[in-house]
């Protein structure tokens, strides 16, 4: 597979996923929402192990990284969910736009990395004060209970973003797939706990745009997304694939605007723009690199 079509791929699909995750919960549960998307995630990763004959690697390196990316996606996904219902889609993506920033500390304290050069600190106060910003418009973030539901989110890009740097330590070279089924294996029996605890009963009946939804992040969100990831960090240095998030927030925002309704009030554009700014700060070698190699393939 090419890098930059699965790049390319990524983006798509980080731009999209904050708006279906709020359609799939309307008329639903937020825990069985998730519950059915990791499941359609999981047959549909099985099958396609099964059909092009992948395997599921079960070495001690694998199976570390299945229990580290379920436990992360476990994590991370319930908070989101849960937190979704209560602030604008849009603004979903600008706050895992901060996982690089977040990802960089935890480099730092955790692999004794020295990644913390001023130019990387300046562009974590950038972030810290563009989430400041929106946290202090309280009408942008969506409305009841959107303290509550930020917070979730906050919480939510912290265990991604150490699942991340675990992952990489790790450093697995298992197939992308089997990395997705394995972890999403992981994950299933503890989205079925929340469910049973949360709500435990079928929805009676299921909204067309909901359930379109589901299956859009089950298959999409789930096993193309993760796999397209897996792919392309085992191919990128973290730094070229941060840049991502450089990209995602405003197609999200845009796209929560026209398709949602979402009102994006000024304060919210500045708190994206201070975050997306730092971010690029953060991320400035990567974004040379990319500026040099794209010359040299012009030349």
């Amino acid at each position: 597979m090419s890098v930059p079509v699965a790049y390319l791929g990524i983006i798509l699909i980080w731009a999209t996923t904050p708006l279906a995750i709020q359609w799939s919960t309307q008329g639903i549960g937020f825990a069985f929402a998730v519950l059915v998307r990791m499941l359609i995630g999981v047959v549909v990763a099985g099958l396609l192990v099964a059909v092009w004959r992948i395997g599921l690697p079960l070495h001690g390196r694998a199976r570390r990284a299945y229990l580290v990316g379920g436990l992360g996606l476990f994590g991370a996904m319930a908070l989101t969910y849960w937190g979704a219902r209560y602030v604008h889609s849009g603004l979903i993506s600008v706050l895992f736009g901060l996982s690089p920033l977040m990802a960089g500390v935890l480099a730092a304290l955790w692999l004794g990395e020295r990644a913390l050069t001023p130019r990387k600190i300046a562009g974590m106060v950038l972030g810290a004060f563009g989430l400041a910003v929106i946290f202090i418009d309280g009408d942008s973030l969506g409305g009841e209970h959107a303290l509550a539901g930020l917070l979730a989110l906050l919480f939510a890009v912290f265990i991604y973003s150490a699942s991340l740097v675990w992952l990489k330590r790790i450093a697995d070279d298992s197939p992308p797939l089997a990395t997705t089924v394995g972890t999403l294996a992981v994950s299933l029996p503890l989205f079925v706990v929340v469910w049973a605890f949360t709500d435990g009963h079928l929805p009676a009946v299921m909204p067309l745009r909901s359930g379109a939804a589901i299956v859009y992040l089950g298959i999409f969100g789930s096993v193309i997304g993760f796999a397209l990831y897996y792919y392309v960090i085992k191919h990128l240095a973290a730094s070229k694939v941060a840049l991502i998030t450089l990209i995602t927030p405003v197609l999200a925002l845009l796209l929560g605007h026209v398709f949602n309704g979402e009102v994006i009030g000024l304060r919210l554009w500045l708190g994206t723009g201070l975050i997306l700014f730092g971010l690029a700060v953060h991320e400035w070698e990567a974004l040379l690199s990319l500026r040099l190699s794209y010359r040299g393939a012009e030349s």
